[in-house]
C-alpha cells in the first residue's frame, strides 16, 4: 500500500502492518472524539513514525495513488478532526 504523509511525502508499506497501524489509528480516532489534546499528539507522532519506520519512502520525483493519507505531524487536533470520517484515517 501506498501512504502519503502531508507535507512529507509517500511511502510504500507491506499490507502486513496494517493491524499495527489500525491500532494507532482507532487510538487517534478516540483521542479526537474527545478532544484530548496530548493523547492525540502522542499517537499522531506513534503513527507516523511508524509509516516511517515500517515503509520505504518512495522517491521525490515518484507519483504513485496513495491507499491512505495521513496529516503532517504539526496538524492540530482541529484539523485531523475534519479529516476523519467515521472509520477513521485508515479504513477498517
Amino acid at each position: 500500500m501506498i501512504v502519503r504523509i502531508m507535507g512529507e511525502g509517500q511511502v510504500k508499506l507491506d499490507d502486513s502492518h496494517f493491524a499495527e497501524l489500525n491500532k494507532l489509528d482507532d487510538d487517534l480516532l478516540a483521542e479526537v472524539e474527545n478532544g484530548d489534546e496530548p493523547g492525540f499528539r502522542r499517537t499522531l507522532s506513534a503513527l507516523l513514525d511508524a509509516v516511517r519506520r515500517l515503509g520505504t519512502p518512495l522517491p521525490d520525483d515518484a507519483l504513485e495513488p496513495s491507499e491512505l493519507i495521513l496529516p503532517a505531524a504539526d496538524a492540530s487536533l482541529a484539523e485531523v478532526r475534519a479529516l476523519l470520517s467515521d472509520e477513521g484515517l485508515i479504513p477498517g
